[in-house]
């Protein structure tokens, strides 16, 4: 009985480390300074917390090859555009979306810096589109279908995720083979969506373009005004009592969607606050659950 437990345990843990592949996104980071800055990377808490990304990474939960049905999600954890939150916005969704047949990728990206990037309202949306090139490039080698890949992001995660789905068209790294950047649906959790001054997440915008930005670049990342027919379908979840980001930049992105004739659903917690992750604790109610319905009724999953 001992022998078969320590083999399941060997397997298991052969198949963790299968799970999670480390992919660095760049042989030589574009858009960078020289400098000394050193990750700060502590994710032994809970909901895990990594900050001064230099080496901006993928970090890969792939499912069982039978249990694998084509479809991608790359996830981009939130925390203000100044640190990631690679546990509760991370990880454990990743592995929930692996269990389920669904590729995951949970994206360490930069924050923008000056100390570390020429022009740092750039950098994460570099990230994102090298990350959905990346998956593109290999999806026959990871049993995904390339046009099944989507974007998810929490809080800052969602600014930059809605950043992807609304300016794929200029790409801003280097895309030789003209990999297509547009993701085919968005994820939007608790997310950040607009630079405008009444609903707003300050700390997001002043790390990004900061907080004395031109009204036109204001307007540039304010993604609910950057939406147009060829925006991705959205699924989106907020809670009502969202001291954090109010849950205006939901619903008016979903309103700019609906707009525009493209397919969203949106669900709005009575309670919940900001950051709940996969878990609202207010609610019996699963959001990851209404998350896979939307999957399965637009055809994104089985």
């Amino acid at each position: 009985m001992k022998k078969i437990s320590f083999v399941m345990l060997i397997l298991l843990s052969a198949s963790l480390l299968k799970a999670q592949t480390v992919i660095h996104l760049y042989k030589t980071v574009p858009n960078s300074k020289r400098n000394n800055v050193v990750e700060v990377n502590d994710t032994t808490s809970k909901r895990g917390k990594v900050s001064k990304v230099v080496d901006p990474t993928l970090t890969a939960f792939l499912p069982e090859p039978a249990k694998a049905n084509g479809t991608a999600v790359i996830i981009c954890p939130g925390g203000g555009y100044s640190y990631l939150v690679v546990n509760d916005e991370g990880a454990h969704v990743a592995r929930d979306f692996a269990a389920h047949g669904i590729a995951a990728f949970v994206l360490k990206y930069r924050l923008p810096s000056d100390v570390i990037m020429v022009n740092r309202e750039i950098g994460p949306l570099q990230d994102a589109q090298r990350a959905i090139q990346i998956v593109r490039e290999r999806a026959a080698e990871w049993h995904i279908d390339a046009t099944k890949v989507g974007i998810m992001g929490f809080s800052a995660g969602g600014h930059l995720a809605s950043t992807l789905s609304t300016h794929y068209q200029k790409a801003v790294i280097d895309n030789p083979n003209n990999i297509n950047l547009r993701p085919d649906f968005s994820l939007l959790i608790y997310p950040v969506i607009t630079f405008q001054d009444s609903i707003l997440h300050k700390g997001s915008k002043k790390a990004l373009i900061g907080e004395n930005a031109t009204p036109e670049k204001t307007r540039e990342y304010s993604n609910e005004l950057q939406v147009n027919t060829d925006t991705p379908p959205a699924f989106l979840v907020q809670a009502a009592n969202d001291k954090v980001v109010p849950v205006a930049n939901s619903i008016n992105y979903f309103m700019a969607l609906q707009k525009h004739g493209v397919k969203a659903e949106i669900h709005i917690y009575q309670e919940g606050g900001h950051g709940f992750g996969m878990n609202n604790a207010t609610t019996k109610d699963k959001w990851m659950d209404r998350c896979y319905n939307w999957l399965l009724q637009n055809h994104l999953y089985q």
